[in-house]
């Protein structure tokens, strides 16, 4: 929040990267967090081959990856940012390449196109995009009111609160960590040495933003319910971000979320999140809503502290 004189600014920014970003969507082609994540891909296969996944040593070299693909792409950000004049405009695109707004209505959306056309194995394709389980077992409702809660923290406000914090450096690194997360940060043989260090540094970057979320969740939907769900289910969950901000979420829509889901050929059964009824399609539409609604309240917020602090 010290990346200007006054904190205003870069609220204003904040809005115009928001705007871009549902105006004109990701890039189609040569998305800068593609192009890492097939560097990311690349790199681990050298890092950690298959012979080397059951050392320990593997914790080093986890390490090792985090800091040969993201200092350097935080480096170069913050040295763009740095050029007189080029400020404003390098925390805007920062902040439009980094948010998964628009994207994530998009994903969801696409579900609900399929399912409100009966078509029920093009809503489980179009979920298997958002999830990482496996797509032929997915219940594509509640498996995309899950990705939606989740990646509204993930995509959305954590990516928002770091670039009020720190700028468009700060919202970039923020998504690298969580893209690394994504894709190291699992609890299996291939990756419980070398995807401890970026599960783990997500977890504290992500430690305020998600909290933030969840509340940000529990005030726009049914609040005592939804506070009640993150006090009493958050702690079964097994990620200390993740069951604050789906507990929560579930309980604001009123919705009942968790269950057994298959992950790479395995039933995994988790706890249950929220109360009522399993969702329906326009419970899809619904969670959107707590998103893109919690969006516009950031931003009016982050304007009026701005405008408080405007001398």
């Amino acid at each position: 929040m010290f990346s200007y004189p006054n904190y205003l600014i870069l609220a204003l920014l904040a809005c115009i990267a928001v705007a871009l970003d549902f105006a004109l969507g990701e890039p189609k082609r040569y998305h800068p967090l593609v192009g890492f994540g097939y560097l990311a891909s690349k790199l681990e296969h050298w890092l950690n081959p298959t012979h080397r996944q059951a050392s320990s040593a593997q914790y080093y070299l986890g390490v090792l990856g985090l800091c040969l693909l993201i200092l350097p792409c935080v480096a170069l950000a913050y040295w763009l940012s740095n050029i007189h004049l080029m400020h404003p405009l390098v925390d805007v695109a920062l902040l439009y390449f980094a948010l998964g707004h628009k994207s994530l209505h998009e994903h969801a959306q696409a579900v609900s196109y399929a399912l409100n056309n009966q078509d029920h194995e093009a809503a489980k394709l179009a979920a298997s995009y958002m999830v990482s389980r496996d797509s032929s077992a997915i219940d594509p409702i509640p498996a995309t009111v899950e990705s939606v809660l989740e990646n509204g923290n993930d995509g959305v406000f954590g990516t928002l609160f770091w670039f009020f914090m720190a700028g468009g450096v700060g919202a970039l690194a923020f998504r690298l960590i969580n893209t690394m997360d994504a894709m190291w940060g699992y609890k299996n043989p291939r990756y419980t040495y070398f995807g401890w260090a970026a599960a783990r540094l997500d977890d504290v970057i992500n430690y305020i933003p998600a909290r933030l979320t969840a509340l940000t969740y529990a005030m726009l939907g049914h609040t005592k319910l939804a506070l009640h769900c993150w006090k009493t289910q958050a702690p079964l969950w097994d990620s200390p971000n993740a069951g604050p901000v789906m507990s929560a979420g579930a309980g604001a829509l009123n919705v009942l979320l968790g269950g057994a889901a298959r992950y790479h050929g395995e039933w995994h059964l988790r706890p249950a999140l929220g109360a009522g009824e399993p969702p329906v399609v326009s419970d899809i539409e619904r969670s959107l809503a707590l998103v893109r609604h919690g969006v516009y309240r950031w931003l009016i917020i982050a304007l009026l502290i701005g405008a408080s602090t405007y001398a």
